[in-house]
């Protein structure tokens, strides 16, 4: 099984996707499990402030270090082992190569790309642990807010992850995408046995072959007569020759 904490100010923006659909399979077949901590929760002082204004000016607020390092700890005081990813723009890019690996052996990191990405050192200097496949893993992610945050929470982040150059106004979004990425790729989560193996991205920069369905003719608009034709082989070539490559 793998479990995902999401450390979140909005649970409320992220909950109903992970109770919906493909996701709320993986947790009733016991796949996937999806819990969250409120970083208010930690907060300071009678508001329960998270944030402060940047050293050396400018506009926005950072999460402070001590909300952050005191919700972690609290999740890693039961279980060490747990990895902490956070969403940002200073982090790998996000790709189907990299969320197969982490659905591989619910979670395991094999690949070179992953492996580079877990020995990635910590602000502390030192290197983290390349994890060997765990029967079951756990994620902690962190999801940042305002301006952004106390570059020191990075000394203890495992995984930085980018989902490409643009800002969004916090982590939820980017948590989702990294999560439905993974939990979809489980074995058993997705109907067909090979769903998840001929889809674009599925072999670095494919893109899979036209796909259509009833009517066979829609507005003038016919699936391609090869389809209908049942010769599998030619049909296979036809596949073949449709798919092609991000430009």
């Amino acid at each position: 099984m793998i479990k995902f904490t999401i450390i979140t100010l909005f649970r409320e923006a992220i909950e109903p996707y992970l109770k919906s659909s493909m996701m709320e399979k993986a947790v009733r077949k016991g796949l996937a499990e999806f819990d969250f901590v409120n970083l208010r929760d930690f907060g300071l002082g009678p508001h329960k402030s998270v944030d402060d204004t940047p050293y050396g000016g400018g506009d926005g607020m950072l999460l402070r270090c001590e909300p952050v390092f005191a919700a972690i700890e609290q999740i890693k005081a039961s279980d060490p082992d747990a990895k902490v990813i956070i969403p940002t723009p200073v982090g790998e890019i996000w790709n189907q190569s990299l969320a197969r690996e982490f659905a591989s052996q619910l979670g395991g990191f094999r690949s070179a790309a992953a492996r580079d990405l877990a020995r990635e050192p910590r602000g502390d200097g030192s290197e983290r642990r390349d994890p060997e496949c765990d029967a079951n893993s756990h994620y902690i992610i962190l999801c940042p807010h305002y301006e952004g945050y106390d570059e020191r929470i990075l000394s203890i982040v495992d995984y930085k992850i980018s989902l490409g150059k643009y800002v969004l106004t916090g982590g939820e979004l980017p948590a989702l995408i990294i999560i439905d990425s993974i939990v979809r790729l489980i074995p058993g989560v997705l109907g067909g046995e090979q769903s998840a193996e001929i889809e674009s991205f599925s072999d670095g920069d494919n893109l899979e072959y036209p796909q259509y369905t009833r009517p066979e003719d829609f507005r003038g608009m016919k699936v391609p007569e090869i389809l209908l034709s049942g010769n599998h082989g030619e049909i296979a070539k036809w596949r073949s020759e449709h798919s092609g490559q991000v430009k």
